[in-house]
């Protein structure tokens, strides 16, 4: 068995940084003449390029490391998830994209303030701001597993932070270098690459297990703790994350969220050049990202059978379940091959788009009016702006990150699990506000910013932490992410509706 990285594993991570460091410049030499030209690509960015991007951005180290978690532990449910993105992909085309087109926006929390003011804007950003730090901190720890792998051999908590940092560099450089335009390109090598790595791993895992395909399917049908292969869980229950009730509610609004009202994955939309072109590259990532799901529950599955099934070494995987991916590419693959696959995990690993978004929201929402208030600032003080933005909310992920490791493990969910469940403490009030917003005549910029919170207070009280702090009841421990995250729009619509309102604003409703 392999234990540590040989100088052909090296020079393989090496190559990778030089290609990503070779995109990213052939990307800029445009130039960056304006805040459009570093938040939005100029709406330069092609239909497919953005759908690649869109698909990097959903994917990342979630897709990597936490599917093949899903089904080692589990079975295919989580495919099914792409039911609900697809429902999202249409209610976002239909809804919100054309809206953000009309009004010409640049973060998709302008909206709010035609609706009611720019302090319910400010709210929505912050919202965002705060949700994204839980998200993309979360799936930089989930990246750093894999470093610290890598580097260590481990996952204990110092190692955690230093893989976090060296990840959080290379996230602010390829930042700096060109926006939008340079991480858009760098996306597409990164998909290409921890695509292609799966493909190897998958390959290369099928040798290993000495059954045909016939007595493979019947394995997994017949395994221990039920059918591994099941995609579509029946089942009426709160505590299955991925089924098809849970899919149909909560896991639908769970996209919404991500693909109408996350700045990070927004963002990318409205670079095109059109509304139309946006609609087609939010459907075109949706159906590729089907694919890639399987691949990689695939290799769980394969995992289980190498592992579980006793043709791995000494017969089981003994180590923590967390990274028994992570564990396979470090022991059995052979050198260079390993070096490869590793440049897939890390390449799924960026977190560069999340600070990108983040720059765009906290400069364009929060700082600029503050700042145009104050004098008149040419665009290059606004791109200079978003570097140093990215700096500070890249500090903000590292430490995220750190809290996730020990957060994780408190609440024994799974990657995939833990990662989606964190994004419902942004998107419930987002969801719930915008729902309102739109649909309604009612509510106010006070009783928005209301909703932002009880929203976030409501996700919170399904937290184990808090649950077992506060004496809340034990039952709601079990009660899966896509539930809470029903529950928190809920709560936040009723909230944010409490206020008569004074009608809808015309910019809000036509497209």
């Amino acid at each position: 068995m392999h234990t540590s990285f040989t100088a052909a594993d090296w020079a393989v991570l090496g190559l990778y940084i030089a290609l990503l460091a070779l995109a990213g410049w052939l990307s800029t030499k445009r130039g960056l003449a304006s805040r459009d030209d570093y938040f939005l690509a100029g709406h330069h960015a092609p239909t497919w390029l953005v759908a690649v991007s869109v698909l990097s951005t959903v994917q990342s180290a979630a897709t990597f490391l936490g599917a093949p978690d899903s089904s080692y532990r589990g079975n295919f449910t989580y495919l099914s998830g792409v039911i609900g993105a697809l429902l999202a992909a249409w209610i976002v085309a239909q809804v919100l994209i054309p809206r953000f087109y009309a009004l010409g926006v640049t973060t998709v929390y302008e909206l709010l303030e035609t609706r009611f003011d720019a302090r319910a804007r400010r709210a929505a950003a912050l919202m965002y701001l705060v949700g994204r730090i839980l998200a993309s901190g979360a799936r930089l720890y989930l990246a750093a597993i894999a470093v610290s792998m890598i580097l260590f051999l481990d996952v204990s908590a110092p190692h955690i932070a230093m893989a976090a940092f060296v990840l959080l560099l290379f996230g602010l450089v390829f930042t700096f270098m060109g926006g939008l335009q340079s991480i858009i390109w760098s996306d597409l090598v990164q998909v290409v690459l921890y695509v292609g790595a799966a493909l190897v791993v998958a390959v290369y895992l099928w040798q290993l297990i000495p059954l045909d395909l016939a007595q493979a399917v019947d394995a997994l049908r017949h395994a221990p703790g039920g059918d591994k292969l099941t995609v579509i869980d029946w089942t009426p229950s709160l505590s299955a994350p991925f089924g098809i009730f849970a899919v149909l509610t909560g896991v639908t609004l769970l996209n919404v969220g991500s693909s109408g009202l996350d700045q990070d994955i927004t963002q990318r939309l409205i670079a095109c050049r059109d509304a139309k072109q946006g609609n087609a590259a939010l459907y075109l990532a949706n159906w590729v990202s089907l694919p890639v799901i399987a691949l990689f529950l695939l290799i769980g599955a394969l995992l289980h059978l190498y592992y579980a099934g006793g043709h791995g070494p000494a017969g089981t995987f003994q180590g923590e379940k967390v990274t028994v991916f992570m564990h396979f590419i470090l022991t059995e693959l052979p050198p260079g091959l390993r070096g490869l696959v590793t440049v897939g995990v890390i390449a799924a690993a960026a977190i560069n788009s999340g600070l990108i978004s983040m720059a765009s929201v906290l400069v364009n929402d929060l700082y600029r009016p503050w700042s145009e208030a104050r004098g008149s600032h040419g665009e290059a003080h606004y791109v200079r702006a978003g570097r140093v933005a990215s700096v500070l909310l890249g500090l903000a992920l590292f430490g995220m990150a750190i809290l996730s490791y020990y957060w994780q493990h408190y609440s024994d969910a799974s990657l995939l699990e833990f990662v989606l469940g964190v994004m419902a403490f942004a998107y419930s009030g987002l969801i719930g506000v915008y729902g309102v917003a739109l649909f309604t005549a009612r509510g106010s910029s006070a009783s928005a910013i209301a909703a932002f919170a009880a929203g976030f207070l409501a996700v919170l009280a399904f937290q184990p932490y808090v649950i077992d702090i506060v004496g809340l009841p034990a039952a709601l421990r079990g009660i899966a992410f896509p539930w809470q995250l029903v529950a928190g729009t809920m709560v936040a619509a009723l909230v944010c509706a409490a206020a008569p309102g004074k009608g809808v604003a015309r910019g809000a409703t036509s497209g």
